[in-house]
């Protein structure tokens, strides 16, 4: 078996100076304390856990990265069998607290800001992908059923997946329906004790079966005979893959994994093709109501799409700092001006080139983590405020998650790729880690919804809510950075810069809903996802600013990680911002190119 000692690795794999800038210095969000629910969770006690997380990755995750990878998930005698480090992964959270960091203290969790527990998340996502997923679905499993199940569900449930012994799922995507969830055609039969007969299949279930855990309880949508058509009539249901019998001990609750999908990258965890009722013995409790599972699954969705921007980021982080390692040690040619051939080589990382691609990498990584943890916060806000304040934080979270979902997940392709470029011919081999990490991002730009879903849902939905509201708040808050920026010599032009994009973007919207009138929602819609894109880069460039303000107004940090951060906002200013300019041509034309085009054209 292959372990990580015989690939080229980085000396690390995220930058903690750059997250408690984030936490403490940008968001501050240790203030978060100062209310009832949080009080718990210090300055202190927060560098205390993202200490014991760092510690984690190191012992049980990262030295398991290559070996996850070359020995995948396989289905074996009715079970998927995985490395066996998942198994001690999953107690280890369990002891350690960690799988209930989020949920309430009435049911035994730590009510820990998910600001905190997000920073954490990507310490272990930078270290092991697929290592930490089954903790996290486990967490968000156990807040739906915390949230919206029965209380007396939650003594049977929580307290086990709380400890590791057993994990959480959602499984929401079916054979032939994809990301379509108004064809979800799983039944649920109403029985005379209260519970359903569950049948049906479900396809691409992350961590759906594993030899890891005693039981994994799945949090399924069905449909129960008699609801309406389409997403109106989706329940929501705990269909454990065990149940307990009257003695207390498990059962086989008919639920069989069929198949494992073997991937490309993100190998560790498996993904299930699951039947459910095969022998019309699969029972499935019902979460709340009936015919509003969705509404409860989007709880748990959203989160996971926050995850998904987050994880993507954290690959890239560790992409990155494998080719920087990488461009300090491999020497290769000299300075562009030097014609001696006799005089010695010089690392890569002096080339112009070279050093374009990791400021490119470096400054895609720190803001990205920057937006997800200013998302968490707002999450966080909105637990913990009330009247409007808490719609303002609802709406800007509701407009922004799309955003923080998709442009980090994209973005990770083309980044993780970057870093395979500066290892050259050798990162195209096994030998180091750079193809990896390629393989292993690549996922995210489809799971939790595809990037042209969330371009649809910011265009069609987000940027209308509240006829707009959410979207003058966020300009608010950017308008605030901005006035702030101006007073700086060293941040003024960039503020200037971002103001006038800013304009152009409303001058755009309200272009792309005269067209929604005129021609309809598909010429509407069609370039949503470049909207997402444009839309993406301008948010971007708000957390660079406000991290620039950061900068400006804290005498206290050192001046060497000021200058760094300095050098990233002018390269995102200089080289990234500028890419709106084509998106917002190609969004203003009256060209349809991709409405109404004979499919035999394609071809």
């Amino acid at each position: 078996m292959q372990t990580n000692s015989s690939v080229f690795l980085g000396d690390k794999f995220y930058n903690r100076e750059h997250v408690n800038f984030i936490l403490f210095d940008v968001l501050k969000a240790d203030s978060l304390n100062t209310f009832d629910y949080f009080a718990d969770h210090d300055k202190a006690s927060i560098e205390m856990y993202l200490d014991a997380s760092n510690q984690f990755a190191h012992e049980y995750l990262f030295p398991y990265l290559v070996e996850m990878d070359r020995k995948q998930p396989e289905l074996i005698d009715g079970r998927i069998r995985v490395h066996p480090i998942h198994k001690d992964i999953m107690r280890q959270s369990g002891e350690n607290g960690w799988i209930s960091l989020l949920a309430s203290n009435e049911v035994g969790g730590l009510q820990m800001p998910s600001t905190f527990s997000n920073a954490a998340s990507f310490i272990l996502g930078a270290a092991n992908y697929s290592g930490c997923v089954f903790v996290g679905l486990t967490m968000g499993a156990a807040h739906l059923i915390e949230a919206f199940a029965d209380q007396k569900y939650h003594s049977i449930y929580l307290p086990k997946m709380f400890s590791g012994e057993w994990q959480g799922t959602m499984a929401l995507t079916e054979p032939g329906a994809g990301s379509s969830l108004s064809d979800v055609a799983s039944t649920a039969t109403p029985q005379a004790d209260g519970t359903y007969k569950i049948s049906g299949q479900k396809i691409f279930i992350s961590c759906g079966d594993s030899d890891a855990v005693d039981n994994v309880v799945h949090l399924l949508l069905a449909r129960v005979k008699g609801a309406p058509a389409g997403t109106k009539g989706i329940s929501m249901f705990i269909v454990p893959r065990e149940r307990i019998k009257e003695d207390g001990t498990l059962t086989s609750n008919d639920v069989t994994p069929i198949g494992v999908y073997h991937k490309m990258g993100y190998k560790g965890a498996p993904i299930a093709h699951l039947s459910f009722g095969e022998n019309d013995d699969c029972i499935g409790w019902l979460v709340g109501e009936e015919n509003k599972g969705l509404s409860y699954m989007f709880q748990m969705m959203n989160e996971a799409r926050i995850s998904v921007g987050l994880h993507a980021t954290s690959i890239s982080s560790a992409a990155y700092y494998a080719s920087l390692k990488y461009a300090n040690e491999r020497l290769q040619g000299r300075h562009i001006a030097e014609k001696n051939p006799e005089n010695p080589q010089v690392p890569i990382i002096t080339h112009a080139d070279v050093k374009r691609m990791l400021l490119f990498q470096k400054t895609f990584i720190e803001g990205a983590l920057c937006l997800e943890l200013q998302c968490s916060y707002y999450a966080d806000m909105m637990r913990v405020s009330d009247g409007d304040e808490k719609e303002k934080y609802h709406l800007l979270l509701e407009l922004l998650t799309p955003v923080a979902k998709s442009y980090p997940a994209e973005t990770s392709i083309i980044s993780t790729s970057t870093a395979l470029q500066i290892f050259g011919g050798y990162g195209f081999t096994k030998d180091f880690i750079a193809e990896q990490y390629f393989r292993e991002t690549r996922i995210h730009a489809i799971h939790e919804g595809t990037t042209a879903i969330h371009g649809m849902d910011l265009l069609g939905r987000k940027v209308m809510l509240k006829n707009g509201k959410a979207v003058l708040l966020l300009m608010q808050e950017v308008m605030q950075e901005i006035n702030i920026a101006k007073q700086h010599e060293n941040t003024k032009a960039q503020a200037i810069a971002l103001e006038k994009k800013l304009g152009q973007l409303q001058e755009l919207s309200m272009h792309l809903i005269n067209v929604a009138q005129k021609e309809g929602v598909e010429a509407y819609l069609s370039d949503a996802t470049l909207y997402l894109e444009l839309f993406g880069i301008l948010v971007l460039a708000w957390q660079w600013l406000k991290m620039g303000n950061t900068c400006n107004e804290n005498a206290n940090i050192d001046q060497h990680f000021k200058d760094s951060k300095y050098l990233s906002l002018n390269y995102f200013f200089e080289y990234e911002l500028p890419k709106t300019e084509g998106l917002l041509q190609r969004l203003k034309s009256t060209l349809r190119v991709t409405v109404g085009v004979d499919k035999e054209l394609i071809d």
